[in-house]
């Protein structure tokens, strides 16, 4: 046969078949003219299979084997069944994650199983930063694979060679793979990603959280910190060989970067560098705070080619949060930077929203980002870090709605110039002072939009810890911040005795020595010590608490608001066994003299200072007056605290009380009654006031009911 004269017969076509074998034969082109003629043209260019398109990562020194892998082999593996059977489309899978856990080591992993495989024709991985760099790729594919198409793939642009490309993957029988690696932002591949055809495999991975990258058939693999065994499998491989190392010590190396695998790995590298380094001696320079991470790691000159150092792949991902998406509308744009700063020095397990939305911190950022800054700007700011896995928010988690890895916190301080870090602690101070409830009880209810029964306090508690622990000297500088007390208060309020003694104990040493023995703050905080002293050993501290008031008196003066708020704390505990019950009815007097006199009548210490008074009333034998003054002080605290406050709730257990003791049994038990619901619903059942109630209900339930 002369391939030169073939034609179609009439009314025919050539088949494809046929089309194959005369280009094979002749090694020419063979082109369809309509259905009835073929026309041959120039020799044929062969394809070179298998066409291998980038190249993936290495995989680290003692890669390990994940359960997320299981996952990604578990999604693909339906794709390729489908090219065996012809029947299923195959299904896409999206690997996302904060920079450093290992989602390009994860892809590549697979991809490596498939580069050294002859039966998948095409593999293309592309660093996915930019849509340019997509684009790229393809068309390096596009070349190697449709060798004959006419027009030539030269003619097309860019976006034409992708789309044909696309066409080709979507239509082929042939097996292929195409690796979209750390896609950057959804609109750089808009329109580029392949169809999965019946033979074909898609991987993207990217830091990005959203539907935009999880459409469709798209199966989602969350990747996260390496679990403790495989953090510690992967430094018993990388460490094993150091003298004296065990596991407990590698699994608390581990946990001190938090299992990150990218920081593991160049920690290893640092060490394994240095022989005369001990891992013991790396744990010490890893928790001194004036370290950096950039000196804990190796230099990006001794790095991997893929690898940046761990501050460097958060750099970029923080500046992509940055980026506005409309410039005439910013948003939460230019703020990502900024609220990590603040993140940074609070809990890595959790903060209340309200704290990044709290007056001090919009000021702040307004004043940082040069316009005015909203509470709506700072959710969008938040969102673009979660997008970009650089926090976490769950506002399920109503009490630690963001989260940010200890280790991203740690970088981001390293950026943080000290005088701008100290304005930063006490702005950030502020926001915890301005977040923190009145009342404040891990049991009660509190709505200020955080939902109810959430464990505020102890998220505000564990943010002010660890603010303390990053930034404690800018808390007492020029003077001590309000928030050491508040964190004191909030411990007093819920009953936590030990924990309370132990605050007071270290603040007291902190004052004494910043600001000295005689001054107004360390005389408050020696007071604060010696009263839960008193409740948390002996409640025998009468001796000194008048040495302490003494201390007032002499610095102070008698009329001063510290020595007279001072009495408080001395006389509730030790005046009966001082003056007894008289002497304390004309202390307590006095007090309330000069409680309206500075305070006002409104003022809660007022309000105590009645409530004390008409205690010792009744212990001094007038229970009749004890209840008169406590029915007159009752609407008071309604009306200035509201009826779930605990000052509310414990003047009503007094009033109750001394109200059997002035002869109404059967009215005490009734409001008893009332009160042990009340308290169960505001306080829960297991705190103190909660807990004497019973006691009391029993006591006069034989008097009542006669």
């Amino acid at each position: 046969m002369n391939v030169a004269d073939v034609t179609a017969g009439e009314g025919g076509g050539v088949s494809e078949l046929d089309q194959r074998a005369v280009a094979s034969t002749a090694g020419v082109v063979v082109q369809a003219g309509g259905d009835a003629t073929v026309t041959v043209g120039r020799a044929a260019r062969r394809v070179a299979w298998p066409v291998r398109v980038g190249v993936p990562p290495v995989l680290a020194n003692h890669y390990q084997e994940r359960q997320a892998h299981g996952l990604l082999t578990e999604a693909l593996a339906s794709g390729r069944t489908a090219v065996v059977v012809g029947a299923v489309r195959g299904t896409g899978v999206v690997v996302s994650g904060l920079g450093g856990v290992g989602k390009s080591q994860l892809a590549a992993r697979h991809a490596w199983s498939v580069w050294s495989d002859e039966g998948v024709d095409v593999a293309v991985w592309v660093s996915a930063l930019s849509r340019d760099a997509v684009l790229t790729a393809y068309a390096q594919a596009a070349a190697q694979v449709l060798v004959d198409r006419d027009p030539p793939i030269a003619n097309l642009s860019p976006e034409e060679v992708a789309e044909t490309f696309r066409a080709w993957l979507a239509a082929t029988s042939r097996r292929w793979l195409v690796v979209l690696d750390d896609v950057q932002d959804p609109a750089d591949v808009r329109g580029l990603e392949p169809s999965v055809g019946a033979g074909g495999q898609v991987i993207m991975t990217s830091r990005l959280r959203g539907s935009a990258l999880t459409r469709g058939a798209h199966r989602v693999i969350e990747l996260g910190v390496f679990t403790e065994e495989e953090a510690l499998d992967y430094f018993t491989g990388a460490l094993g060989g150091h003298e004296g190392v065990g596991h407990a010590q590698l699994r608390t190396l581990a946990e001190q970067f938090g299992r990150l695998p990218l920081a593991l790995g160049q920690a290893a590298a640092f060490i394994a560098d240095q022989p005369l380094l001990t891992v013991a001696d790396y744990q010490a320079m890893l928790t001194d705070r004036h370290r950096t991470l950039a000196e804990l790691t190796p230099p990006e000159g001794s790095l991997p080619e893929h690898q940046m150092t761990v501050a460097a792949t958060w750099s970029l991902s923080i500046e992509r949060a940055d980026r506005p998406d409309d410039p005439a509308r910013p948003a939460g744009a230019g703020l990502a930077r900024l609220l990590l700063e603040i993140a940074s020095l609070l809990d890595p397990n959790g903060t209340p929203l309200a704290v990044f939305t709290s007056r001090p911190v919009l000021d702040h950022l307004t004043i940082r980002a040069s316009r005015e800054v909203r509470t709506d700007d700072v959710r969008d700011g938040l969102t673009r870090l979660h997008r970009l896995t650089l926090l976490t928010l769950d506002a399920a988690q109503q009490a630690r709605t963001v989260a940010v890895h200890a280790l991203v916190q740690r970088a981001v301080r390293d950026s943080i110039p000290a005088d701008a870090l100290h304005d930063l602690a006490r702005t950030t101070a502020d926001a915890l002072c301005a977040t923190w409830p009145e009342i404040d009880s891990t049991h009660i209810r509190w709505t200020r939009g955080l939902g109810s029964s959430t464990d505020l306090g102890v998220a505000l508690r564990s943010c002010a810890d660890t603010l303390r622990s990053h930034a404690d000297s800018a808390l007492w500088t020029p003077g001590p911040h309000v928030l050491l007390d508040r964190v004191g208060k909030s411990l007093n309020d819920t009953n936590q005795v030990g924990t309370a003694l132990d605050h007071w104990r270290t603040l007291h040493q902190q004052a004494h020595t910043r600001l000295g023995p005689d001054h107004p703050d360390t005389l408050t905080a020696r007071h604060n010590l010696t009263f839960w002293r008193c409740e948390a050993i002996d409640r025998q501290s009468g001796p000194e608490f008048r040495t302490s008031l003494a201390d007032r008196l002499r610095v102070l003066g008698p009329r001063h608001p510290l020595t007279i708020s001072h009495n408080r704390g001395f006389l509730w505990p030790s005046s009966s066994e001082a003056s007894g019950p008289a002497g304390a009815v004309e202390e307590f007097t006095m007090l309330l003299a000069d409680r309206l006199r500075i305070s006002g009548p409104d003022h809660p210490h007022t309000l105590t200072a009645r409530n004390n008074l008409a205690r010792w009333q009744g212990e001094a034998g007038d229970p009749k007056r004890a209840v008169t003054e406590l029915n007159a002080l009752l609407p008071d605290y309604l009306r200035l605290l509201g009826p779930d406050h605990p000052e509310t709730l414990s003047t009503r257990h007094n009033l109750a009380h001394w109200r059997g003791h002035a002869g109404h049994p059967a009215r005490a038990l009734e409001e008893f009654e009332v009160l042990l619901s009340d308290c169960t619903r505001i306080l829960g059942p297991d705190h103190s006031h909660t807990l004497c109630i019973p006691d009391n209900i029993a006591r006069w339930r034989p008097l009542g009911r006669t």
